[in-house]
C-alpha cells in the first residue's frame, strides 16, 4: 500500500469534492499545491482557490497541468461521457480514474475509459463534515498501490472499504441512504424528549451526541451492537422498558426494511429488471 504523497485532481469542485480537497489537506495526506481541481461554476473555485488550490476552467487544463496520481470524476451521471472523453484526450496514461458518480458502473466507465485503471466508489453525505462511509469497488486493470491510494483519498473524510461491485448497491441502500434514516431516528429521539418534557434544543442536542457516541462505541470496541445495548439494559430498568417499545412498534424490522427498499431502488436505477432482481438478488 502507497503511504507516500499523492497529487489528485478533481473533475468537478462541487460540495463533495470540496470536502474531499479539505479532508486530504486537514490530515496532511495532500498539500494544497498537490490538489487542483476544475468546475464551469466560479463561486466553487473560487472557494477551492482560497484555499491554495489550482483551479481551471476547462477539464483539459487540468488534466495537462501536471501529472496526478488519481482524478476523481465529482460529475453529475449525465455528464460523465464528457468527463471521460477529456480524461482519455488529455491524461496521462498511468493516472487512476476514480469515479463518484452516482449508478455509472465500472463497465460503463471501462467502455468510456478503455486501457486505463478504474475506480467506482460510493460515498454518502457525512463526506462534509470527514465522517464518511464510502464503499468501493475496483477495475479489472487496478493495483494494490491503487487500493492504497483510494484508502488515503477517503480516509482522509471516514473510511473506504472495498466490496465488490455487486455489492456496491447494498452500500447504497446502507450507508449512502443510512444518513437519512439515522436524522429520522434523531428526531424521533428528540421528539420524544420533548414528549417528556425537554425543551426542542436541548432533547435534539442530547439525541443527536447520544446517537454519535454509540457509533463511536461500536467503532472502538468492535464489539457486536448487541452486546453493546445487553451492558446498558439492566434488568426491570428504563432501558429495557425502552426497547421494549421499540420491538413492539417494528424499529428493527422497518429498518431493515429500508435498507432492502433503498437497496433495490439502487439496482432499478442501474438498469436491473424486477424479475433480475428477484432471482439473483432475492429482493
Amino acid at each position: 500500500m502507497t503511504t507516500t504523497s499523492i497529487s489528485v485532481g478533481f473533475i468537478g469542485a462541487g460540495m463533495m469534492a470540496s470536502a474531499l480537497m479539505d479532508g486530504l489537506v486537514a490530515k496532511e495526506v495532500c498539500a494544497p499545491s498537490d490538489l487542483s481541481c476544475s468546475d464551469i461554476w466560479q463561486p466553487a473555485l473560487d472557494k477551492a482557490a482560497s484555499n491554495g488550490i489550482s483551479t481551471f476552467k476547462s477539464n483539459e487544463e487540468l488534466l495537462k497541468s501536471k501529472q496526478h496520481t488519481a482524478i476523481v470524476l465529482a460529475v453529475k451521471p449525465q455528464i460523465i461521457s464528457q468527463a471521460c472523453q477529456d480524461v482519455v484526450a488529455a491524461a496521462s496514461d498511468d493516472t487512476l480514474v476514480v469515479s463518484i458518480a452516482a449508478g455509472v458502473t465500472l463497465s460503463t466507465l471501462q467502455s468510456l475509459l478503455p486501457g486505463k485503471r478504474i475506480v467506482r466508489v460510493m460515498p454518502n453525505t457525512p463526506c462534509l463534515v470527514g465522517m464518511a462511509a464510502a464503499g468501493f469497488a475496483v477495475g479489472d486493470l487496478c493495483t494494490d498501490d491503487d487500493v492504497g491510494v483510494i484508502k488515503q483519498i477517503f480516509g482522509a473524510v471516514g473510511i473506504g472499504i472495498q466490496v465488490q461491485e455487486k455489492l456496491l448497491d447494498a452500500v447504497t441502500g446502507l450507508s449512502g441512504s443510512g444518513p437519512a434514516y439515522v436524522f429520522q431516528f434523531i428526531e424521533a429521539l428528540s421528539d420524544g424528549g420533548v414528549r417528556a418534557g425537554l425543551p426542542r434544543d436541548v432533547a435534539t442536542q442530547l439525541a443527536a451526541q447520544t446517537v454519535k457516541g454509540a457509533a463511536e462505541m461500536v467503532l472502538a470496541t468492535g464489539k457486536h451492537p448487541g452486546l453493546l445495548k445487553d451492558g446498558v439494559t439492566s434488568p426491570g430498568g428504563t432501558t429495557i422498558a425502552g426497547v421494549e417499545a421499540l420491538e413492539k412498534g417494528g424499529l428493527r424490522a422497518a429498518t431493515i426494511s429500508a435498507v432492502t427498499a433503498a437497496t433495490k431502488r439502487s439496482m432499478q436505477l442501474g438498469g436491473m429488471s424486477d424479475a433480475d432482481i428477484a432471482n439473483k438478488h432475492g429482493l
